[in-house]
């Protein structure tokens, strides 16, 4: 597929959604990964629901979360190689199928090892939307400097879908049925999964090797994804942290419901901040934005343990929720000039899969410390997390710098993408 890039005005979202034919994949996109969000939300609940143990609730998400960021990166591999419509088609109909006999073994009340297995499926077929459309956009903006912009806009939108997602399931759960929102979750899966596998004229081209005919090989041999990846855990602990410590907060104070409000406030802070990084025209690149954004991360979330009052709790989570997006535009943003363009689907989807791993990391260590000590317990997960990512990130930053060359203009070049692309290391 051509690349096409748009020049001559400063980069911003209304330049970026006139890309031509970027609206055949937004919308089918944004329909299909919305259920992504009500996954782990949906299982803690029902889990909760038929077990009374948050422990056991978080293990089995846990379970799925690992299986999700096990076979993500082969499945964004796969999807590198024969196309993402191949890869979509049967990873939709093996999810939904999954779901459902997950769903009926909780209902059943089958034992905890059962459920386990259920899971494994579940969260292994779990369709990689949001790295593959991040992988359309690349083949469409190749060389534009409107990548940043999609990176942000795309984070906008992965966010948006955690402000509505785990809101609806909560709802379902709480208010239908506790198996309502994974039941929910499986028929807008199928319906989205197969309505965007059908735009199949803006996937990316088949790239089966580099273009200076080696072997492909993974994007995990660069060293730059690899730390990346170990910081994205940070990010998962936060999504599994703030959800298991959440639910147990509002049960706490009588008042199951108040969760997905208290959630959605901290998706909503992610997503504004979200908004605001894609409009802003940054004089730092994304190396500093990505280290400064896990700073504030930790420092906002280490009072969270502390606070035991609704209104407080929704401000301290909606700053969270604002130091998220910072650190995820920016890593998603590296990996544009760090990885070659043979393995993008297959990066994007290493990070995707170390947010889960972190998540469902979280969602199990949460659910123990809630159980046996509560809330407040369970809030020091995304303390934890996101301070040992840091720390990661400030020891290993070196190597978050992409190969580059200066080019007779003076200007650092991104080198082994297929282009040459004005880039800032830092």
């Amino acid at each position: 597929m051509a690349s096409t890039v748009i020049t001559g005005r400063r980069p911003g979202y209304g330049q970026l959604l006139r890309t031509p034919g970027a609206w055949t994949f937004l919308l089918p996109g944004f329909l299909a990964r919305q259920p992504f969000a009500m996954l782990t939300i949906g299982i803690v609940l029902l889990v909760q629901a038929t077990t009374g143990s948050y422990g056991s609730a978080g293990a089995v998400a846990a379970f799925t979360g690992v299986a999700m960021a096990l076979f993500a990166p082969q499945s964004g591999k796969l999807a590198d190689r024969f196309g993402q419509r191949a890869v979509l088609l049967p990873g939709v109909l093996v999810h939904a199928a999954s779901v459902s006999v997950l769903t009926a073994l909780a209902l059943a009340h089958a034992p905890l090892w059962a459920l386990f297995l259920a899971a494994v499926p579940t969260g292994a077929s779990v369709p990689q939307v949001g790295p593959m459309v991040r992988a359309r956009w690349a083949a469409k903006l190749e060389g534009s400097p409107l990548m940043t912009t999609a990176a942000a806009f795309e984070s906008v939108t992965d966010e948006f879908t955690f402000v509505v997602g785990p809101v609806l399931a909560t709802a379902l759960c709480t208010g239908v049925h506790p198996a309502a929102g994974l039941i929910a979750e499986a028929t807008l899966t199928l319906a989205g999964g197969l309505f965007f596998a059908a735009q199949s004229r803006t996937q990316p081209s088949v790239r089966p090797a580099a273009a200076d005919g080696r072997p492909h090989t993974s994007a995990l041999a660069i060293p730059g994804v690899r730390v990346l990846a170990v910081a994205f855990l940070g990010i998962g602990s936060v999504f599994g942290g703030m959800q298991v410590a959440l639910t147990a907060f509002a049960e706490e104070i009588g008042n199951p419901g108040a969760n997905g409000l208290l959630y959605g406030i901290f998706a909503a802070g992610n997503m504004l901040a979200g908004v605001a990084c894609g409009a802003i025209a940054w004089k730092c690149g994304p190396r500093r934005r990505l280290v400064l954004g896990y700073a504030g991360l930790t420092l906002a979330a280490s009072a969270l343990w502390a606070v035991h009052s609704v209104a407080l709790l929704a401000g301290l989570g909606l700053l969270v929720g604002l130091c998220i997006a910072p650190a995820l535009i920016g890593g998603y943003t590296l990996v544009e000039s760090l990885v070659p363009a043979t393995a993008r689907t297959e990066a994007f989807t290493w990070l995707t899969g170390a947010v889960a791993l972190g998540q469902a990391a979280a969602v199990t260590v949460a659910g123990q410390l809630a159980d046996g000590n509560g809330a407040s317990a369970a809030f020091a997960v995304p303390l934890v997390g996101t301070a040992l990512a840091l720390v990661t990130l400030l020891a290993l930053r070196s190597r978050l710098v992409p190969k580059a060359v200066t080019t007779p203009s003076g200007l650092i070049a991104a080198r082994g993408m297929g282009h040459r692309v004005p880039v800032a290391v830092d």
